[in-house]
């Protein structure tokens, strides 16, 4: 069984209604990243950030997977897909995907902030008081600006066998995950799924990218049905 690993980023999901954080002008929903996204924000103010999070949390619960993501369902019954988000929400898991590394971290999930590896799922609001099972505080379970990502080496194993690629909704210009593409073996053919794809220099000297300009429940879509055929 050919093996797909799909990298989705903002796009597929801002189709279901999910607003992407960052906006043009650099703020995420009107705040400053610096304020709501790294360590040193939730040492100065932690009630800011996990009020920011509650908020997004709360946002979740109102949106359903939409054709792209169910589109990538259908994959498995002919590959082995495996897909590497940088999307902090569920919907992937929501439309049935089996297999799913969120690099960025997972909303519905908190962390101990002294105690990393107690993860905890947490569909509620995350407030000052809530601990984990040693009584330190509970975080959100997000990887912030300037934090190690975790799972990036899992990500990167799973590209470097892959057959096919395919990319959705991302700007291929936020690193590490914009580097996974360098990891993909020469004979490894892209597909880009996006309406304003940016070709990074990883991009740029591969031959095999196929590019879609497409929104990401069209461009999808389409190419499922070719991929099954």
């Amino acid at each position: 069984m050919k093996k797909i690993v799909v990298l989705t980023g903002a796009g597929i999901s801002a189709e279901s209604g999910i607003k992407t954080f960052r906006d043009a002008d650099g703020l995420w929903e009107g705040h400053r990243v610096e304020d709501v996204a790294t360590p040193e924000a939730f040492d100065r103010n932690p009630r800011h950030v996990l009020e920011f999070y509650n908020q997004r949390r709360a946002q979740l619960k109102d949106v359903i997977p939409n054709a792209a993501h169910l589109a990538l369902v259908t994959l498995e019954l002919k590959y082995n897909v495996k897909i590497i988000t940088q999307n902090v929400d569920d919907l992937h898991e929501r439309a049935g995907s089996k297999s799913v590394i969120h690099l960025h971290g997972e909303l519905y999930k908190a962390r101990s902030t002294k105690y990393p590896d107690l993860v905890y799922e947490w569909k509620e609001d995350l407030n000052i008081g809530d601990a984990c099972a040693n009584g330190a505080q509970l975080r959100p379970h997000i990887v912030w600006f300037g934090e190690k990502v975790p799972l990036l080496e899992k990500a990167i194993e799973e590209c470097w066998n892959a057959d096919l690629c395919i990319i959705i909704g991302t700007s291929m210009q936020v690193y590490p995950a914009a580097s996974l593409v360098s990891y993909l073996n020469k004979s490894c053919k892209i597909h880009y799924v996006d309406p304003k794809p940016h070709i990074s220099y990883e991009l740029s000297i591969n031959s095999n990218v196929k590019i879609h300009k497409a929104t990401a429940t069209q461009g999808v879509t389409k190419l499922v049905n070719e991929l099954l055929q």
